[in-house]
């Protein structure tokens, strides 16, 4: 993959973190503002599919700077990433969420 292509992806995730960004935020505020009672926090397991060592750190900066989750550890072999999460109703969703949102445009830019 060449520089320009990778700068165009670099740019496209870029776009879907700043997206992502506001998304969580008007939804913590929501929940902090609303029945924190109801919340259901989970760490979740995330498999991972990058192949760089960059990869796997810009993923897990992308979702500890999203509000609601924060990346904890990444296991010995980098094949998982955990994640807290402030409310998790669907674990199963927020793992596809955050490998379609974020996985998936950092796997364009490796190439």
């Amino acid at each position: 993959m060449n520089f320009l292509n990778r700068s165009v992806q670099a740019v496209v995730l870029s776009a879907v973190f700043i997206k992502e960004l506001v998304l969580s935020s008007v939804a913590v505020a929501r929940q902090v503002l609303g029945d924190s009672a109801a919340l259901r926090p989970a760490i979740l397991a995330v498999p991972v599919g990058l192949r760089s060592r960059a990869g796997i750190t810009t993923l897990a900066n992308c979702v500890s700077l999203t509000p609601g989750t924060t990346s904890l550890h990444v296991s010995e072999d980098l094949s998982t990433l955990y994640v807290h999460v402030l409310d998790a109703p669907d674990p199963d969703a927020v793992v596809t969420s955050i490998k379609n949102t974020f996985e998936t445009r950092i796997k364009e830019i490796e190439g």
